[in-house]
């Protein structure tokens, strides 16, 4: 009996490994991670919570420890209406999806996503949209290494509607005068100097462009942060 009791146990807990991809242990119990956000849940958070639930989801997410959700639940909870706690000015790029990166879910984040995450007049709408009249605390503009926009801005591309929205990268390649060596793609430090400028003075025009961000921010309802993600290794780092 007892040699029976325990091969049920091995192959109950083999079957459970089985069935539960790596890092989903724990996961079935709600969190304020993986819960599906409301009203409530949004108009108690601070832009700091907002933040940090960032910051954690990406540790996830470098660590492959992701969060198992039922995003069929999620969609469902969320036909009703949208309560997210963070809207995320990213790049283009297919190897930045941000909902991936930070392990969020469904009605989580807002993705706002153009080539070189430049503030244009739509995507400062948009985000005007998601913390004012949507709620968002939190905005995030994430630039990313290697970024062909900036490579492409670096090198002076000019190529159809792309040399407009390219030439908004000048005043980060101004900011780069200093960085030694060519000034041009073929320059890692180079590029990456533009990148985070390029971050750093997008954080700090939708402050000043938008009344809206500004007075959210005064408020204590918002917070405004640049982020930099780590195309080799699925790491953000958040620049202060």
């Amino acid at each position: 009996m007892r040699g029976g009791t325990s091969g049920f146990v091995l192959a109950l807990a083999l079957a459970l490994a089985l069935a539960l991809p790596i890092g989903s242990v724990g996961a079935e119990q709600p969190t304020a991670a993986s819960a599906t956000q409301t009203r409530e849940s949004q108009s108690a958070m601070t832009p700091d919570q907002a933040l940090q639930l960032l910051r954690e989801g990406n540790e996830r997410f470098v660590a492959g420890l992701t969060l198992r959700r039922d995003l069929s639940e999620q969609v469902r909870a969320t036909q009703g209406g949208q309560f997210p706690y963070a809207a995320i000015l990213g790049c283009i790029d297919s190897r930045v999806p941000p909902e991936l990166v930070f392990d969020t879910g469904i009605g989580d984040v807002f993705a706002a996503r153009i080539a070189g995450n430049v503030p244009d007049d739509e995507v400062l709408g948009s985000l005007e949209f998601a913390t004012q009249v949507a709620g968002a605390r939190l905005v995030v503009v994430l630039g990313h290494t290697a970024c062909g926009a900036v490579k492409g801005a670096c090198d002076g591309v000019k190529l159809g509607h792309l040399t407009e929205l390219l030439a908004q990268l000048a005043p980060a390649i101004a900011a780069s005068k200093d960085v030694p060596g060519p000034h041009d793609s073929s320059n890692p430090d180079f590029v990456q100097h533009v990148t985070e400028a390029n971050v750093r003075l997008t954080t700090k025009a939708l402050r000043e462009r938008s009344e809206i961000l500004r007075e959210l921010a005064a408020g204590g309802r918002l917070k405004v942060v640049g982020a930099i993600y780590d195309v080799a290794s699925g790491r953000v780092t958040f620049l202060e």
